[in-house]
């Protein structure tokens, strides 16, 4: 058969083991898989290039399934390249086995986890970064999209990004097919609403019938000639398109067929057509960037240096000795000092501007390509990228968060700047290492320790300028904690902004008689039980918790989950924010709020004095 049958055939096939994969366990998306079969069929035999025995080979190709729903038709195209069998296939959505109901990276072909729509596109737009600025190699970026995920404001901050670093390696394919979960999406069969959207934001954009696969052929030929700007193909495409059942019907999205024998049938029957996919076609290995030996910045005890800074200064020679590391900031880097990074090393300094999912975004699709990303903004701003975050987890992604701004500490800004949420919201990612540092030597260790951790790593830094306490050859392993001060009348343990108030109250209560054990919790997760715990035992259970944040999820119930393991009973009293903090200067919020040396000595004499009650 020619070009044209093989792909009308192959495209028939995908829609048939679509339909035969969710009808194994009577769930998923065929019908949001047929749509788009046609144009997976074309991409897989003729344009994309990728050897499915050597999926880390730098030169490959990437497809992301941006509509991660369509998992049936990506798992049908990897039985039709060879990759799976038809028996591993039809284990879809079956407890334990790797075709999840949406793709995840346990399959060795799939980069990042997509499902949460939104995403994939976002995605590509980092890893087309990747091959354009770092890698520098000549590698391809597909991104299959749902309409319907069209109306998500992160796919439009891809178009901007993507157009804006002139990623014409990139191609969108947009599957116009009319319906979303609940009815019709927000501009159904209006192939222009999407086109000149994306022309309006600097794209190539290819407007055809979905199912012409030879109207397909000419598009992704004009995609991959284009230079200069991305590419996306708007494509007119029906739902559950070939099976009178449910051709263009509501209420099927999400559902499989009730009879999936008579719609194969209709389709024409099983076929076992095998593919065999392009391998790269070139030669070459990713660029790679000078290096030097580590030469960490270091600071004299009792300089006073903003945590902020710091992070800045060390990034600096973190990507000085490791030509990996990569950095990119959200239009603060003034702030959170990432443009030390920029001005250092340009070619690998990443600007994205006010959005901050794409700055997440972009940070995972860098480390598919095995770079070292360190993403930076205010500590607040990561909460609208959460679900960003919550993915990357997903996709067992290695990406570094500096968040900064945190805490009423802040001052005068207010609470729209002020991050009392973070530590909760990090410490909840599976997976995640949750980082807080009190001075500018721990700061620079923890970064360079950040550089070779994997999972989701978040590092909060503090506005304000702080003394050092830490000499710079100090060590600072992840999991651990610093006894700052010996004591056994009770522990108080901080963090950041908290640890040098606390340390002023235990010098107060050392002139009233109470020995205060003061206890630097820089590693909130994981959490070093075991000082915890020897604390808790030499004070009596006398715990004092401290924390610039809100009451929930942070320091307080750190340290309250660490003793919930040990054998010797404790009262844990948190100090943390409560009450919607205002402006300010910085030591009247730190006061407002109850967590100033001053509140933290009150707090102290409550617990120990009614220790002693209970004695006497």
């Amino acid at each position: 058969m020619n070009d044209t049958e093989l792909w009308r055939e192959l495209g028939q096939q995908l829609r048939v083991d679509s339909i035969r994969s969710s009808a194994v366990t009577k769930s998923g998306h065929p019908t949001s898989s047929m749509s788009a079969a046609d144009l997976m069929a074309v991409l897989l035999a003729k344009y994309l290039h990728y050897d499915f025995g050597a999926p880390d080979d730098p030169r490959n190709d990437h497809l992301v399934f941006s509509k991660g729903h369509a998992s049936p038709l990506l798992y049908s195209m990897y039985k039709a390249a060879g990759a799976v069998t038809d028996e591993e296939l039809l284990t879809f959505r079956k407890f334990g086995s790797r075709l999840q109901g949406h793709p995840t990276p346990e399959i060795p072909w799939v980069d990042v986890a997509t499902g949460s729509l939104g995403q994939g596109l976002p995605f590509c737009v980092g890893i087309a970064l990747a091959g354009k600025k770092l890698d520098q190699l000549p590698y391809r970026v597909w991104a299959l999209c749902g309409d319907s995920e069209m109306a998500e404001g992160s796919m439009w901050e891809a178009f901007e990004h993507a157009a804006y670093y002139k990623l014409d390696n990139l191609t969108a394919i947009i599957d116009v097919n009319r319906l979303g979960q609940r009815g019709e999406t927000m501009h159904g069969w209006d192939l222009d609403s999407y086109a000149d959207r994306a022309r309006a934001f600097g794209w190539l954009a290819i407007e055809i019938d979905g199912h012409d696969v030879e109207a397909v052929d000419k598009a992704y030929g004009e995609a991959i000639s284009t230079q200069g700007v991305p590419t996306v193909i708007v494509a007119k495409t029906i739902k559950g398109k070939g099976v009178t059942e449910v051709e263009d019907k509501p209420n099927w999205h999400g559902k499989a067929l009730d009879d999936p024998d008579k719609a194969i049938e209709e389709l024409g029957g099983v076929r076992n057509i095998a593919v065999d996919v392009a391998k790269p076609e070139f030669d070459g290995q990713p660029h790679s960037f000078d290096e030097s030996p580590l030469e960490l910045p270091t600071w004299e005890l009792g300089e006073e240096v903003a945590t902020r800074l710091a992070y800045g200064e060390a990034l600096v020679a973190i990507g000085t000795a490791n030509g990996k590391v990569v950095a990119l900031d959200g239009e603060v880097s003034n702030s959170t000092y990432a443009e030390l990074f920029a001005k250092a090393h340009p070619d690998r300094y990443f600007e994205m501007f006010i959005a901050e999912q794409q700055l997440v975004a972009a940070a995972v699709g860098l480390q598919v390509r095995e770079w070292v990303p360190f993403a930076s903004t205010f500590a607040a701003f990561f909460s609208r990228a959460y679900d960003f975050i919550r993915m990357a987890a997903i996709s067992q992604a290695n990406i570094r968060l500096c968040g900064s701004h945190a805490g009423v500490s802040i001052g005068e800004d207010g609470p729209s700047q002020m991050a009392l949420e973070d530590l909760a919201m990090m410490r909840a990612v599976h997976g995640s290492t949750v980082l807080y540092p009190c001075d500018a030597n721990q700061t620079a260790k923890l970064v360079a320790e950040m550089a070779d951790r994997e999972g989701i790593v978040f590092l909060r830094t503090t506005r304000a300028a702080t003394p050092v306490v830490y000499a710079a050859d100090e060590e600072f392993p992840i999991g651990g904690a610093r006894v700052l001060r010996e004591g056994d009348d009770i522990a108080i343990v901080g963090a950041g902004i908290t640890l040098h108030e606390s340390l002023k109250a235990a010098e107060q209560l050392g002139s009233e008689g109470i020995s205060a054990r003061v206890i630097d919790l820089y590693s909130v997760k994981p959490v070093d039980g075991e000082t915890l715990r020897a604390a808790a035992e030499a004070t009596g259970g006398r715990v004092l918790t401290v924390e610039d944040h809100w009451s929930e999820g942070g320091i307080g119930d750190a340290v309250l989950e660490a003793l919930s393991d040990g054998e010797t009973p404790a009262r844990v009293v948190r100090l943390a924010v409560r009450e919607m903090p205002g402006s300010g200067k910085p030591a009247e919020l730190l006061a407002a709020a109850g967590i100033d040396a001053d509140h933290i000595v009150e707090a102290a004499r409550a617990l120990v004095g009614s220790a002693v009650a209970a004695r006497g």
